[in-house]
């Protein structure tokens, strides 16, 4: 699997180029699904707030061939032989985000973490908590969902991700507050701001950027 983590989206054409790299062809000859799950885990999301995402917002409205949405949430219960060809057919995974915990219980639950590992073609694209499921663990500065009190992802990657850094209006997002968060994850950690993105391809870490991003090692 390929990832593209972003804070933000597809949001320049610099992380754009690099999209269309990883999927090998023009984005308007590709399937992708959205995934909108990590937005019910968060106490800030809305119906109204999933509707924005689908209808624009840098993921969907990027011009693919087609998009379908894929809630998590709804596979738990049906079987494998119906959902697991609509993800094996996509060329792109469009992850939306929310809470990361919530939607990291959600890809173990439906099965969709341990398919993955048998698409190394697929593109996952995330945003937000989207991208930051793929980390070891978030903080708990960013849980909002805490069945067990942990702040553990999915462990993809093995670097943490400060998204949304110095977003207008949110104060706790200053890099200030990422150097303090940083101080208590284990692992490397990225802080970024929604121009950037990092690329995962093969084991090898790019990071895409026409914004400001700090590395905390």
């Amino acid at each position: 699997m390929k990832l593209l983590l972003t804070s933000g989206g597809v949001r320049n054409p610099t992380i754009k180029n690099a999209l269309v790299g990883m999927l090998g062809k023009p984005i308007e000859q590709c399937n992708a699904l959205f995934i909108p799950t990590a937005q019910y885990g968060h106490p800030a999301c809305t119906p109204a707030s999933v509707w924005r995402a689908i209808a624009g917002g840098g993921l969907c409205d990027l011009g693919w061939k087609s998009v379908g949405v894929l809630e998590l949430t709804a596979l738990d219960g049906m079987a494998d032989r119906r959902w697991v060809p609509w993800v094996r057919e996509a060329d792109v995974l469009l992850v939306d985000g929310g809470e990361a915990v919530y939607l990291a219980h959600w890809m173990r639950k439906s099965g969709l973490a341990e398919l993955l590992t048998s698409l190394p073609e697929l593109v996952w694209v995330g945003v937000s908590a989207g991208s930051m499921v793929m980390t070891p663990r978030i903080g708990n500065e960013f849980v909002e969902w805490q069945p067990d009190g942990g702040d553990k992802t999915l462990g993809v990657v093995d670097f943490s991700i400060f998204p949304h850094l110095d977003f207008p209006g949110w104060p706790d997002n200053s890099l200030d507050s990422a150097r303090r968060w940083a101080k208590k994850i284990t692992t490397p950690a990225y802080a970024i701001d929604d121009q950037t993105a990092i690329a995962v391809v093969d084991g090898a870490v790019e990071v895409v950027s026409e914004g400001h991003w700090q590395l905390f090692d």
